[in-house]
């Protein structure tokens, strides 16, 4: 009430309590202070009105959580242990000497193992609130400690976990944001890739990938053609309303430096001028029929854009995926309004492949997510034949672009599960011999979610970073700049 002044205090003596020194700036929202500035003095930026409501949201996001699934679903809050050892697959993990000469503890990247051994300990229903660590280097926005909302269910489907998280989040879902709709979308991988360029689509706006192959099937534009003849090659473009009328030169440089910069791609630029005419390099090559059906299957109009990439598919769509979402920002950027930022678009994406080529030796296969995930039922023969044909029981949630939870309905047979990491994922199987064991003690069918809880609060406040949601979060590179951790 003291604002207000409806109160008013007669002081009788005055004692001072502590006195403050000068601050390296001051606590007011309108100052700009720098990042570093911000992470070195933690304990004044934390002082900001922003910093205090985000904490505090997250505090009753996590609150709601709990009492939805302890209290409503009768699940169990277990604590798995912090010190571990090093598993096949996923991201560098954080190492920890021990006692012991030569011997070392691994930070776990997530409770995966601990949880799924509970299932066969008779816990049925696990979360846990868990602090997970990944070593994945200077990564923007990534922090190597972090926060995820762990759950793992006995005798469940994939229908039954989403529909669990879905209830959650409703539960959960502070007020002022306003109610969310369940369910919430769902949508094929194979599907997300086609029309969006990604596997976590941002669909508060349209703008999706459009096949151009009927369009160019007797083209004699020699690139065209050529893209076509190659082993699943595939021209498609992205029609951007009013990109023509807005973008500038830069805008469009910026485009073309990205594709060939970040995909080695060249990317063709097809403007439709206001009277329907096209300025485009391509112009001079394109017949009449094309240009007409060109338009038309992109439902071009006066003042649009046209991005078109052609080459093999696997290059071509996330690279149009990318491009799709930096014109949506050049586009707003520009005044134009596309992605409503008080919407939350929820999507879940389902039918995931559950291997995916190495990197470093295509001929070679790695997990999609991680080695425990079970193959789909319809599937199973594949794995024998063609294990890179297998599609996953593998579930990801994205909110507004951003993936903020990945699940999967896991192998609960050591025989599958052996298999597995020894014949396709060549990885030795006695790291895992614990696994194995209690795979074969009587393990009913399981499965579970993780959801990044910093991601998740930083979607919700509409902050720029993860570290808006964080008390004390490490830099980019990973340092604490208030205490110089790590140190000698």
């Amino acid at each position: 009430l003291m604002p207000t002044g409806e109160i008013e205090i007669l002081a009788q003596n005055l004692e001072v309590f502590n006195i403050c020194r000068k601050l390296p700036f001051e606590i007011k929202e309108f100052v700009k202070k720098s990042e570093a500035l911000r992470m070195q003095y933690r304990y004044l930026a934390l002082r900001s009105s922003q910093m205090q409501k985000n904490l505090r949201l997250r505090s009753q996001l996590v609150m709601k959580m709990r009492e939805y699934l302890c209290n409503v679903h009768g699940f169990v809050d277990v604590e798995t242990p912090t010190l571990f050892k090093r598993t096949p697959g996923g991201a560098k993990e954080f190492v920890v000497p021990s006692r012991e000469p030569g011997l070392f503890y691994s930070l776990p990247q997530s409770p995966q193992q601990f949880k799924q051994l509970l299932m066969v300990a008779g816990v049925d229903r696990y979360f846990q609130i868990a602090r997970c660590y990944r070593d994945e280097g200077s990564k923007p926005d990534r922090q190597p400690e972090f926060t995820q909302v762990d759950i793992e269910m006995s005798f469940v489907n994939q229908a039954g976990i989403m529909a669990l998280v879905e209830g959650m989040l409703q539960f959960s879902w502070p007020a002022e944001k306003g109610p969310l709709q369940v369910p919430f979308q769902v949508m094929t991988y194979n599907e997300a890739m086609r029309d969006y360029g990604v596997d976590k689509p941002d669909t508060r706006f349209n703008m999706k990938l459009i096949d151009l192959g009927e369009v160019f099937s007797s083209t004699k534009i020699e690139f065209l053609r050529s893209a076509l003849s190659q082993s699943e090659g595939s021209i498609q473009a992205i029609c951007v309303p009013s990109g023509a009328k807005h973008f500038t030169g830069k805008d469009l440089d910026e485009l073309k430096q990205t594709a060939k910069a970040q995909f080695g791609q060249e990317l063709s630029l097809v403007l439709v001028r206001d009277d329907g005419t096209l300025k485009s390099p391509l112009k001079k090559l394109l017949s009449v029929p094309e240009t007409e059906n060109l338009l038309s299957r992109a439902e071009a109009k006066p003042g649009d854009l046209l991005l078109i990439a052609a080459g093999s598919l696997h290059a071509v769509l996330p690279l149009l995926g990318n491009l799709r979402l930096q014109c949506a920002q050049l586009l707003e950027s520009h005044g134009l309004s596309l992605r409503d930022p008080s919407a939350f678009h929820f999507l879940w994406v389902v039918d995931f492949p559950l291997f995916l080529p190495k990197e470093d030796n295509p001929e070679e296969l790695d997990s999609a997510h991680h080695p425990f995930t079970a193959p789909r039922t319809e599937d199973m023969d594949l794995l024998l034949s063609e294990p890179h044909k297998v599609r996953g029981q593998h579930y990801d949630l994205v909110l507004n672009g951003c993936e903020i939870g990945g699940g999967s309905i896991r192998i609960h047979k050591a025989s599958l599960q052996l298999h597995v990491l020894k014949n396709i994922l060549k990885e030795d199987p006695s790291l895992l011999s614990h696994l194995l064991e209690a795979l074969d003690s009587g393990a009913p069918p399981h499965g579970g979610i993780a959801l990044g809880l910093d991601r998740l609060v930083s979607v919700v406040v509409g902050a720029s970073s993860i570290r808006d949601v964080i008390a004390f979060p490490k830099s980019f590179r990973g340092h604490d700049l208030m205490s110089h951790a790590p140190d000698t």
